[in-house]
Order: structure tokens, then sequence, then C-alpha cells
């Protein structure tokens, strides 16, 4: 029976020949990630594991701990690591947003299933992972018996045309997808076709893990050479990629010709049918500018910041904040200089954290202000007051921004 890529992981790791849509399947998940969060809010010390090798615990949200309640959660995670020889521990020092840590350290492989108590687990997609963020008590439980249930939902098929811009980034084309087709809501998305050669691994990254914004149950991508390339240069070996059956059956077949866009932005509120092309904005004045995240704080978003500012003075009455999505991402940026050049236009760089992106800390919004991030999310409140706008656009779009004053078209800003 033909499959999509989602049926196929999940035939495999429930031990099927074949599954399809609807049906619900027990699967063996092969790694299942816990946040700092989980310990500072609900932590109740299990009696067992199914898998030490098969967890991982990442300090990423509160970090450095905000206030008391994070604290204590610390020793907590250290505790239980310590207890049942978790070896994947990413403490303060080696910590980083949890999906980047994931993608560095080769916890996300191709045809395989991970689980994590973030919504944008997704990001795993990009390696030919079924990833997806699942509540605290579920994790708990896939921690403790290393299996869970999905019901199978059907797949929208996105076919990539043409070759992609040097002025676009994932960013952008996944804007495009929100804005021109809208919510996902339980259905899959499944990425691939002969424009994919042309969209690098972290632009792959930032489409996945934006799968979560419209509501999407999986967002995986079809394995590559660029792929295969990627995971040699780790050391990443012995896995077994999944790609879909020729014939394999989709709610949807959609084209998107890489060669025709342009770079986008999302306006307030939502992704979903609600952006345009940067170039037919009004002139929008901005107060915060925010690059980072799980999406765009990758080393090539901070070198894209670092070629736009290089400089460059970011403009009065804006405040550019640069968070990297993890302390070796932090480290590299530095010793090649993409910090410096942020930092001398007038950024304030932070350390690797969640924080400015869910609102929590290193750069709430004020009431009545307008932000422009390169982060996951748009609505109401999301990263500070919920009387604050938020757009939303690409590391090249906010760092342009962030020097015009307004939301500006990166284009117009010569590198």
């Amino acid at each position: 029976m033909s499959m999509t890529i989602i049926e196929k992981i999940f035939a495999r790791k429930a031990g099927l020949d074949s599954v399809s849509v609807g049906d619900t399947v027990v699967v063996d998940v092969d790694m299942t990630v816990l946040i700092d969060l989980q310990f500072a809010t609900m932590w109740i010390e299990p009696l067992r594991i199914h898998d030490p090798d098969k967890l991982a615990i990442v300090m990423d949200h509160a970090v450095p701990a905000p206030t008391v309640k994070d604290a204590a959660g610390g020793p907590l995670a250290r505790k239980f690591a310590a207890d049942f020889g978790i070896d994947h521990f990413y403490d303060v020092g080696r910590h980083g947003i949890c999906h980047q840590v994931i993608a560095e350290n080769g916890l996300a492989r191709p045809g395989e299933i991970l689980a994590c108590t973030d919504s944008h687990t997704c990001a795993a997609g990009a390696y030919n992972t079924a990833a997806r963020g699942l509540g605290p008590a579920e994790v708990y439980s896939i921690m403790c018996t290393g299996s869970t249930w999905f019901q199978v939902a059907p797949t929208i098929r996105y076919q990539l045309d043409g070759v992609k811009p040097d002025s676009v980034s994932g960013k952008d084309i996944f804007l495009h997808i929100a804005n021109e087709y809208g919510d996902a809501a339980n259905l899959n998305l499944e990425f691939g076709g002969p424009g994919l050669a042309s969209v690098p691994m972290h632009d792959r990254r930032t489409i996945a893990t934006q799968g979560a914004e419209i509501s999407a149950d999986f967002s995986t991508f079809e394995p590559d050479a660029v792929l295969t390339s990627y995971l040699d240069d780790r050391g990443i070996t012995g896995y077994d990629a999944a790609a879909p059956d020729p014939d394999a059956v989709y709610r949807d077949v959609r084209r998107v010709d890489l060669a025709a866009l342009e770079p986008y932005v999302a306006r307030p509120g939502t992704v979903s049918r609600n952006g345009l092309p940067v170039s037919r904005i009004d002139k929008q004045k901005i107060d915060q500018a925010f690059i980072g995240s799980c999406a765009n704080g990758q080393l090539e978003d901070l070198e894209i910041a670092a070629n736009v500012l290089r400089g460059n003075t970011v403009a009065p009455g804006v405040r550019l904040l640069v968070t990297p999505a993890s302390q070796a991402v932090y480290r590299e940026a530095m010793r090649l200089g993409f910090l410096q050049d942020i930092a001398d236009a007038g950024a304030v760089i932070t350390n690797s954290t969640c924080g400015a992106c869910f609102g929590y800390h290193m750069g709430v919004v004020g009431p009545g202000e307008v932000c422009l991030t390169s982060s996951t999310r748009n609505f109401t409140g999301r990263m500070g007051s919920p009387d604050a706008e938020i757009y939303m656009a690409s590391p090249a779009t906010v760092a342009a921004s962030a020097l015009a004053g307004y939301i500006t078209d990166p284009r117009s800003v010569a590198v």
C-alpha cells in the first residue's frame, strides 16, 4: 500500500505493514525531550523511566532563571538527570532553545519519532523526523513507557518548484504558504519536489517550526542529498529515512514556485491569511525589533542580520534585540564576528533562551508598542502586553527595519 512520509514512519514504529488515514496507531518513540518549565511547574520524579538513552533534558525557556519558581526547577532537573543516568542533559552553559539543541546533537533523526513538551517540536520535521509537541502529562507517560498513540491525519503535499532567490528565506516561504492557504488543523504537511534542493537546512527548519502556527499535526520534509550531507557533516549515521511513495494519496497537492516569491510580512494577530509582500505594506513605525527563537535564531540567521547591520546604526527609538538559538550558536557567532557587527550597530544581544518569544523575559513588549519579530508567533499578547502589536518577518526584514525605524523591504538595504 502506498504511503506518505508520516504514514511510513507510523507504520514502521507501530510494527505494521501499512496505515491509513483515520487509523489510531500505538508507536514506539525514539526520543523524548523535557524542558525546564516541566520541572518548575508540575514535576514529580517517576519511579522508573523507559530508557535513559531515549530521553533528553534541555534548560531553555527561563534561562537564566528570571523567577524564584524557575530557579527552584533547576535542582529538580539536575537531580533527575543524576538519579536516572540521563546523559542527554543540557544544563545552563550547554543549553539552548530545545529545538536547536535537538538539531545540534543529532537527537532528531530521519525516519524516527520525537516528542517534546513544546509546541514547536515540529521543527525536527526538517530532518525527516516525525516530531510533535505534546502535553506535559503525555510526555511524562512516554518517558515512562516508551510509546504513545496518534491518529493518522490526511496529508497536504507542498511541491516546491523553481529556485529560491537569495533574498527569500524560509520565513518568507512559510508566510506565503500561510497567507495563501490558511490553517491546516488536523492535517499533516509534507514538503518536497525539485525546488527543495535550493532550500538550505536552516530554512527548512524555519518552515517546519512554523507548521505549529497553522495548527498542523506534523510538518515533515522528504530526505534528499542536502539532508544527507548535513547529517554526514555531524557524524549522524545508522538512520532509516522515510520517503513518500510516488503514488501516495494526499488530501491536496499544492505547488509553490519559489522563484516567484519575495520577502513577506504577517500583520498582527495571526499568520493565517494575514500576510503580504513587504514591498506592499504601508509605512509602519516600530518600537522593538527581535531576531531569535527556534525558528530564526540559527547561526545563518545571525549571519544574515550581521550582513544587513554591519557598518550601520539602529534607528533612534528602536530597540533591536537578538537572541542566539543556543549557547553553541552564540559561541560560533562570536568567533565569526557576527555578534560584534550586530552589537556595534546598537543591538542588544541576549543569552540563548525562549524568553522574548513567549513574552516571559529578555524583551517583553509594552502597551501600545509595535514589535517586528522573526520569532514564531504574532498573536495578541504573545510577546507581552495585549495592547501591543506584533508583526512577523524574516531576520533580513527585521534587521533592515530596525535600521529604517519602520517595516522595510530588506532588498532596499545595500549589503
